[in-house]
C-alpha cells in the first residue's frame, strides 16, 4: 500500500503581504498528478492546511478544490487530514460530515474518546490494510490540567508527559478495537520534536510558547510501524528514527527556509507490520525565495547577476546588509537595484547587520540558540531588549533607541 505524507500547506498565506495563492495552487496541482503518477492508495495530511484558523475565501476554495478533484484520481481512494496549530479545529471540522462521503477523513481537534482517533482503510472496506491513528494538534487542555502555583519546568514536564500518555492511551484503543489487525499501523502528529531543527524566526508559531520541544520519538508507542508529524517545515528523523518524521512544508514559508529541501514522502507498507520504504518527492518550485549578505556593493551586484530564467515567478528576497553609511541611503540604493532587474526579483525586506551577527548567522543570539524562554521566566527589561533588537536601523537608531530605554526605565521606576 503506498500513502503520500506531506504538512504545513498554510494555504492563504500572506507572505510580508504578498499574496501565495498561485504557487499552492500549483503545489496542488502537482500534487494532484503525483498521486496517480505514483499509484498512490491514501493521502496524509498531517496539520496545518490553512495558515490561519480563518482563512479566505479563496484560500477555502482551494482546498475545496483540490478534494473534489481528487474523486478523478486513479488509485487515490481516502484522505486523511487532521489539524495544526494554525487550523482552527471548527473549521476543519464543519465540513467533515460532508467530506466524508468523499472518503475524506477530517480531526481537526482530539475528538472526546480515544477510539475516536482510529481510521480503517481502505473506508468500508471487510478487511482493512491500513489502521490510522489520526492524532491532531494536542492543545494544553487535551493532555491536562492547570495546576495553582506550577513552576515553568514543572508546566512543561507535565505537558510532555500529557503529550506521551495521550498517544498509548490511543494505542491502547486501537489493540482493543482492532486486536487482530495484522497489518501496518500508522499514526499522524503536529508537534515540535527534541532535537529538531526548528522554524522559529518567521510567521510560525512556537506551540505552547516553545514548551512542546521535549517530546522524544519513544514517546510513540512501538505499535506504530510509521508516524507522519506536521509543524516543523525541515523536512526530518526524529530521533535517529526512520519511522518518525517530518515531511516538511511543500512551499517555502519563509526566508528561514532559504536551503530548505520542498518534498513530500512517499511511503510502501508491506502487507504486514513494520517501518515503510520512504521515498522523498521533490516539489517543484515554482518562486525562489533567497537571503542577500553583505556589503552595499555585494547586494546590489548579486542583485544585478540574479538569474531567475529558470522560474515562473519573480524571486522574493530579503536583503541584509552591513551598514557603512546612512541607512536611508543603503534602502534607497537596494529598492533602485531590484527594480532595475526588470521584474526577476523583488527585495520585499532590507535588514541591517548588528554588531553581534555576522552575514552566515543574520538571527539574533537568541533565535540563533534555538531557546524559546517561558514569558514568566523573562524580566520586563528583557521583554524590551527583545522588542527593540526585533526593529530595524531605519525605524529606530541608535540614539532612539537609548532613548526609548531610558523613559522605559523611567516606566519602571513608576
Amino acid at each position: 500500500m503506498n500513502v503520500l505524507h506531506t504538512a504545513d500547506w498554510h494555504l492563504g498565506q500572506r507572505f510580508q503581504n504578498q499574496e501565495r495563492l498561485d504557487e499552492h495552487r500549483c503545489f496542488l496541482t502537482w500534487l494532484t498528478k503525483a498521486l496517480d503518477e505514483h499509484a498512490v492508495d491514501v493521502l496524509v495530511v498531517a496539520g496545518d492546511v490553512f495558515d490561519t484558523g480563518v482563512p479566505s475565501a479563496a484560500a477555502r476554495q482551494l482546498y475545496y478544490d483540490f478534494l473534489a478533484g481528487l474523486q478523478q484520481a486513479k488509485t487515490c481512494r481516502d484522505v486523511v487530514i487532521v489539524g495544526g496549530n494554525h487550523d482552527a479545529a471548527a473549521t476543519l471540522n464543519a465540513s467533515a460530515g460532508l467530506l466524508k462521503s468523499l472518503r475524506v477523513h477530517v480531526m481537526g481537534g482530539a475528538p472526546a474518546a480515544f477510539e475516536d482517533h482510529w481510521l480503517a482503510l481502505p473506508h468500508g472496506a471487510a478487511v482493512p490494510r491500513l489502521l490510522v491513528a489520526a492524532v491532531p494538534y494536542l492543545r494544553d487542555g487535551d493532555v491536562r490540567r492547570l495546576v495553582p502555583g506550577e513552576t515553568a519546568p514543572e508546566r512543561e514536564a507535565r505537558l510532555r508527559d500529557g503529550i506521551a500518555d495521550h498517544y498509548r492511551a490511543v494505542a491502547d484503543a486501537g489493540r482493543l478495537f482492532y486486536g487482530q489487525h495484522a497489518g501496518p499501523v500508522l499514526a499522524t502528529g503536529h508537534l515540535f520534536a527534541a532535537g529538531c531543527a526548528d522554524n522559529f524566526d518567521h510567521t510560525e508559531r512556537p506551540l505552547s510558547i516553545g514548551s512542546l520541544g521535549q517530546i522524544t520519538a519513544d514517546a510513540f508507542p512501538e505499535s506504530f510501524d510509521y508516524v507522519a508529524l506536521g509543524h516543523l517545515h525541515r523536512p526530518q528523523v526524529v530521533g535517529g528514527q526512520g519511522r518518525v518524521r517530518y515531511s516538511g512544508a511543500p512551499v517555502p514559508l519563509s526566508f528561514s527556509e532559504v536551503g530548505h529541501p520542498q518534498q513530500v514522502l512517499l511511503l510502501t507498507f508491506g502487507s504486514g507490520p513494520g517501518c515503510p520504504e520512504v521515498r522523498a518527492l521533490d516539489v517543484p518550485c515554482e518562486r525562489r525565495l533567497l537571503r542577500l549578505k553583505g556589503t552595499l556593493d555585494e547586494v546590489l551586484r548579486e542583485i544585478a547577476d540574479f538569474d531567475n530564467s529558470a522560474f515562473r515567478h519573480e524571486a522574493w528576497a530579503e536583503v541584509l546588509v552591513r551598514p557603512t553609511g546612512p541607512w536611508a541611503e543603503i534602502q534607497e540604493a537596494v529598492n533602485a537595484g531590484w527594480q532595475a532587474t526588470g521584474g526577476r526579483l523583488r527585495v520585499l525586506h532590507t535588514k541591517a547587520l548588528r554588531a553581534h551577527e555576522t552575514a552566515d548567522n543574520p538571527e539574533t543570539a537568541t533565535a540563533a540558540t534555538g531557546h524559546l524562554p517561558m514569558l514568566d521566566e523573562l524580566t520586563p527589561t528583557a521583554v524590551f531588549e527583545q522588542l527593540l533588537a526585533g526593529r530595524d536601523h531605519d525605524e529606530f537608531s541608535e540614539a532612539k533607541r537609548e532613548e526609548l530605554r531610558g523613559t522605559f526605565a523611567e516606566l519602571l521606576r513608576g
